[in-house]
């Protein structure tokens, strides 16, 4: 018996056939003809020797040789799909993907980014802000920015970037109301639920604990995403234990200010990640060069500071 390959338009046409066991639909998918695709599955089980597919009245279904062959198919095209992606990226010059998180992307990413796009203007960038982990062939992504702790980046080249610390952050006039952290106890403060997955915990009670102070009550807002609980406290509506990351414009423009010298760290933070090999591609090199030099703008906020690690916050 050969083990001669048939040909990658019959194979194709089975591969639709058999995901949509659906003559008609895998026509359609394909954009030929159901008498066209009929005749290449035909060619295909001809070569095989043996029938792929049952034809009932109103459908059709896969016979066991057909079972045996879809799961290897499907498998066989995706991978050739993400092969040819990642080749096409290698010759692509013009446009850069970027994903970062929601908050990251609003408060940090999306302000700045404008500078990048002045001073490369023959890149053209794109961006899908999002909390899901994206694979870099799969959904044809050339960067990430990610928050979290060490680990899961296996495989990838991953530089750190920004080394993440938390704040008391209030509107200008809230703090002419709240001058101590003991102050704090009896101020409307605002909870953000995108850290919770941090252990130590990054929160109020890590914080006051911090300070030497009781925990405070259950209350007030809690917010999906960090940005919005820090637009909400610029907007004066409470206090958030802010992230330097995502509040630095808010301080330097004036709408926050961060009057207590008290700021807990954590192990998690944010790095550039992308396929390995991929990080001295022209546009990628210029994007993390770029983004190293914009990240130092964060450091003048540490100063005056008293730096605490979240877990010594819990002892």
């Amino acid at each position: 018996m050969s083990d001669r390959l048939p040909p990658l338009t019959a194979m194709r046409a089975f591969d639709a056939a058999a995901r949509h066991l659906s003559f008609a639909k895998a026509a359609e998918e394909l954009n030929v003809t159901p008498a066209a695709l009929s005749f290449q599955i035909k060619s295909l089980e001809e070569h095989l020797g043996a029938l792929l597919f049952r034809r009932l009245n109103r459908a059709v279904e896969l016979t066991e040789a057909g079972r045996v062959l879809a799961p290897g198919a499907e498998e066989g095209f995706a991978t050739l799909r993400a092969a040819w992606r990642s080749a096409r990226r290698l010759t692509d010059t013009a446009s850069l993907t970027i994903t970062a998180g929601p908050a990251f992307t609003a408060k940090w990413l999306a302000p700045r980014i404008f500078a990048f796009a002045q001073a490369h203007p023959d890149i053209e960038l794109r961006f899908s802000a999002t909390l899901r982990l994206l694979d870099f062939d799969r959904d044809n992504v050339d960067a990430a920015i990610r928050f979290g702790l060490a680990g899961g980046d296996e495989g990838l080249f991953s530089e750190p970037l920004i080394r993440e610390w938390m704040t008391p952050m209030m509107h200008p006039d809230l703090a002419q109301r709240y001058r101590t952290p003991e102050a704090l106890l009896t101020a409307p403060l605002l909870h953000q639920d995108d850290i919770r997955f941090l252990n130590p915990p990054l929160d109020w009670s890590a914080w006051f604990r911090a300070a030497g102070l009781p925990a405070p009550g259950g209350g007030g807002a809690r917010f999906s995403q960090a940005d919005h609980a820090i637009d909400a406290a610029a907007a004066g509506a409470g206090v958030v234990l802010g992230r330097i990351s995502l509040a630095q414009k808010d301080l330097a423009e004036g709408r926050l200010v961060a009057p207590f010298a008290l700021a807990l760290t954590t192990e998690a933070h944010y790095r550039f990640v992308c396929s390995k090999g991929m990080e001295e591609r022209p546009q990628i090199k210029a994007l993390r060069q770029w983004i190293s030099e914009q990240v130092k703008d964060l450091e003048p906020y540490r100063e005056g500071r008293q730096f605490l690690a979240a877990g010594e916050a819990a002892r």
